[in-house]
């Protein structure tokens, strides 16, 4: 027998095992529910996979809602892709970041008034997916209560699923989460001096 025909074979028991053990994990996950997402981490991609995720959900068609905090004035490809939809509805805050705003008091009374969009969402069994991207930043910064953010995730509809986005994501949204993606920052052109891409960064 050749060397390549023996690898071959080898390859191909390794791929029958395997095949068993997923198929085993598979047939154990019967649990449905669902799910809190929860995408952290210093790297760029975050927001990224949420949306892409909301294309996946879309096209399921499954009603859905996105709540942006942070976010500026500024056109966002996924806004612009998704906000006619009949199956999204799409709340921005609109203020920029914080050091554009340079106004404590006027952020936290604009992520107030976007919250309550959140709530409204997250009370709605009839939404199946919500988006609330770069909402870790309200709960480092102070603008929202924890304890009340906590409260709204732990008790919204069973089957409603909720993807969390940006840094520094609290203990307690890390523990209370089903899925944590932490996205690593490698290496970012910005670093070397590229400006934001349409198409790529926004």
């Amino acid at each position: 027998m050749s060397n390549n025909e023996e690898r071959n074979k080898r390859h191909k028991r390794a791929m029958q095992r395997k095949k068993s053990h997923i198929d085993a994990r598979i047939a154990e996950a019967q649990r449905d529910k669902g799910l809190l997402v929860l995408l952290t981490g210093n790297g760029k991609g975050k927001s990224s996979s949420a949306f892409g995720m909301l294309a996946r959900s879309v096209g399921h068609g499954l009603k859905c809602g996105v709540v942006q905090f942070i976010k500026g004035q500024w056109e966002c490809g996924e806004q612009l892709l998704f906000e006619g939809s009949p199956l999204v509805e799409f709340h921005v805050m609109n203020t920029g970041f914080t050091w554009e705003t340079q106004d404590r008091d006027k952020d936290i009374a604009a992520a107030l008034a976007t919250w309550e969009k959140a709530v409204e969402l997250l009370s709605d069994s009839d939404i199946d997916v919500v988006i609330l991207d770069e909402l870790t930043y309200m709960l480092t910064y102070g603008y929202l209560d924890k304890e009340s953010v906590l409260t709204a995730l732990k008790n919204r509809p069973e089957s409603q699923h909720v993807i969390v986005t940006g840094r520094n994501a609290a203990k307690e949204l890390v523990e209370l989460a089903d899925t944590v993606s932490e996205v690593a920052d490698t290496k970012h052109a910005f670093n070397a001096g590229i400006k934001v891409q349409k198409g790529i960064d926004y």
